[in-house]
């Protein structure tokens, strides 16, 4: 017989038919089994009732509210008893059969709907979790269970210090058939590869983060006052990692069909429901990686750790071929993988607190300012008060299936539209047609060796795009053209102080494709140099050549970008990746609304698209700049989008529940609501009402 007085134990009801289980749980999950009498049935099942959750908090408030209570329980002890006293402030009660937390303890449990035959568990709320981080390294993390995964993922990116955490979230491993089978065998090496964070930061002086640490934000732009450098010190996530070697990336290399691509795609978890509420638990390995693909406000001033986990998470994109490129673009990121692993390997520190910052407004005040007092400009802006506009033969292709023919017209660019003319003499007349770019999608078709420069443009029509091809004749044409188109997708013209810049960038792009050395430059020498060269690119192309081939190949690349800061350097590779096609896409497969085969949906952060299933083809795209609503039917779990003109389409989810589809189209709505004269704090309740519905 034991009385309860001296002991700040937490009691969670449980009824099992008509006995009373008792359970208490430390933070080792072990459990105090009583075997209550008969009698006490009745008592003790109406105070829990009348009284709530608080009333259930801590033995003490038990005795103090229900004075017999002590009296009516017999309790036999499982464990041995600790001397110290336990903090039960992080335990919440957890309902096993209803799968939710009981978290609002000025209810009662009959509000809760807590009957007679329920099985509660009294356990912490914050549970360590393993979490491969993009750079496929794995760190295990105390963090919040009862919280949304929303909220997790923000607390999360606070620990490691990663900006703009509603672009990132948590997705299930796919399922691997040769683990399996090995399983056990590698789970001892597994665990320690593992680095603790809890334990890191437990260490005096040793400390990686600080959980009571956080940044002034400025109350006008919202970015941080001072560097990350400054307030969370040299942080080992801002470091890259060496490439693996070849025989490894081969074993992991596993070419994906779109198929297999959706079936991996439906394991991000639901942003509006906690971890356990998805089966997750205490000690679960989940995947943190950025999702939405709309990298905001890329500062190196202050996001060193989401700039390098950005381009590892691209960097395994390419290497594993989850994304389509070409064989130049393959030895483009193959040599500014090569750069940046010689710079990081080098002993020179990175200061990033020195890092200039580029605004507009401040630009446009000092020019105004300048030109006030009659000083000469250094043309920080070009005029606005003249319209500049590009002329050019050049030819233009409408195709129509996979036929694709050229045909020469006379093309000029004004404003934010194109019109083409029969030939020079007649541009002075009625076009042959005006395309219009406002809210078109621009997509390179250029192949630098081949001396090939296209552009193609995907225009917004009212059942989806059309597609029109243009070709430039050398790359000083091309960069000027697909600049302006650039602009003019988001409804800007040539006179935007962005242009020349925008310019400049898409040459430097070219150049870095560039297999031919700079001029003055000499070809290296590759006797000299050691490189694994295989280890830069893909399984695939590595069997198309010797080692020494491709390495000569790599290092001709290389000197086109040898002069790239560490930086520089893995900003080019994010935006290099960004600019390939398939960028950003997630595949689905879904069934249209009167359509009797599956198809494959592909959500973009932009655009939708419809493919066929067997032809790989895109069919149909609708931009989200068109989109007037969309709605679930929970019932019957169906997606209903409307567009401008009149134009609806309605599919129900074969790969995945609807709810994954629903919160990428709110999710990638949400975060184009996103400027930078906001401060750091997010709208949750807006997030959650455009991702999470109503069932």
């Amino acid at each position: 017989m034991f009385a309860l007085h001296s002991f700040q134990l937490p009691l969670a009801l449980c009824h099992c038919s008509s006995t009373i289980v008792l359970f208490v749980t430390t933070r080792s999950e072990v459990h105090l089994m009583s075997q209550p009498e008969r009698t006490a049935h009745t008592h003790t099942h109406t105070f829990a009732h009348t009284h709530g959750l608080r009333g259930v908090r801590t033995a003490q408030r038990c005795k103090n509210q229900f004075p017999n209570i002590t009296q009516k329980l017999k309790l036999k002890l499982l464990f041995a008893v600790t001397e110290a006293p336990q903090n039960w402030s992080d335990h919440a009660l957890w309902w096993e059969q209803k799968n939710c937390w009981l978290l609002k303890n000025h209810w009662t449990l009959d509000k809760y709907g807590v009957q007679a035959d329920a099985d509660l568990r009294f356990t912490p709320q914050h549970k360590p979790l393993c979490l491969q981080l993009p750079n496929m390294k794995t760190i295990k993390l105390t963090i919040t269970f009862s919280s949304v995964v929303f909220k997790a993922v923000e607390e999360i990116c606070k620990a490691l210090n990663i900006r703009r955490s509603e672009e990132l979230s948590l997705l299930r491993p796919p399922d691997d058939p040769k683990k399996k089978k090995k399983k056990d065998k590698g789970k001892g090496q597994a665990e320690d590869d593992i680095i603790d964070m809890d334990t890191i930061s437990g260490v005096a002086g040793n400390s990686l983060y600080s959980k009571t640490m956080t940044a002034t934000y400025d109350p006008e732009n919202g970015t941080p006052a001072s560097a990350t450098s400054l307030w969370f010190g040299d942080n080992p996530l801002t470091a890259s990692q060496p490439n693996i070697p070849a025989e490894e990336l081969a074993k992991m290399y596993l070419p994906l069909s779109m198929e297999d691509k959706a079936v991996i795609n439906a394991g991000w978890l639901d942003s509006s429901r906690s971890l356990m509420e998805q089966g997750v638990q205490e000690n679960d390995k989940l995947l943190l990686r950025f999702k939405y693909h709309c990298f905001f406000d890329l500062n190196p001033k202050y996001d060193a750790v989401r700039i390098t986990q950005l381009y590892e998470q691209a960097r395994w994109a390419i290497l594993l071929e989850e994304i389509e490129c070409t064989e130049e673009e393959m030895l483009m990121f193959a040599s500014l993988q090569y750069h940046i692993c010689k710079l990081t390997m080098s002993t020179k520190p990175v200061d990033l607190s020195d890092e200039p910052e580029i605004d507009e407004v401040e630009a446009a005040l000092s020019h105004l300012e300048t030109t006030l007092e009659g000083r000469s400009t250094d043309r920080i802006l070009v005029c606005i008060s003249t319209q500049p506009y590009l002329f050019v033969p050049s030819v233009l292709c409408r195709p129509k299936r996979l036929l694709r023919t050229f045909k020469e017209y006379w093309f000029v660019f004004r404003d934010t539209s194109i019109s083409y003319y029969k030939n020079k003499e007649s541009a002075n007349g009625e076009p042959i047609e005006q395309l219009h770019l406002r809210g078109c999608e621009v997509v390179p078709d250029v192949n630098v060796t081949e001396k090939k420069f296209g552009i193609k443009l995907l225009l917004p029509v009212a059942d989806g795009m059309n597609e029109v091809y243009i070709r430039c004749d050398h790359e000083t044409q091309y960069a000027k053209w697909k600049a302006a188109c650039i602009l003019a997708s988001k409804g800007k013209t040539m006179a935007y102080s962005s242009y020349n810049t925008e310019v400049k960038n898409i040459q430097s792009f070219l150049q870095m494709k560039s297999l031919a050395p700079p001029p003055g430059q000499a070809a290296p020498d590759v006797e000299s140099m050691e490189m694994n060269a295989e280890c830069f690119v893909s399984p695939r192309y590595a069997k198309r050549y010797k080692n020494k081939q491709l390495s000569t190949r790599i290092l001709e690349a290389h000197h086109n970008i040898s002069q790239l800061t560490l930086m520089e350097a893995k900003l080019r590779f994010i935006q290099a990746w960004q600019s390939l096609p398939e960028f950003g896409i997630k595949y689905y497969i879904v069934r249209f609304k009167g359509c009797k085969k599956d198809e494959i949906l592909g959500i973009s952060y932009n655009r939708l698209i419809r493919i066929d299933m067997s032809t790989r083809l895109p069919l149909t795209t609708w931009r989200f700049s068109n989109m007037k609503q969309w709605n679930v039917n929970w019932e019957i779990r169906q997606v209903t989008i409307e567009f401008d003109q009149n134009v609806s389409v309605a599919f129900s989810c074969q790969s995945c529940d609807c709810r994954v589809v629903h919160e990428y189209i709110g999710g990638y709505i949400f975060l184009s609501t996103r400027s930078k004269d906001q401060n750091e704090t997010l709208d949750e309740e807006l997030f959650r009402k455009l991702t999470g519905g109503q069932e």
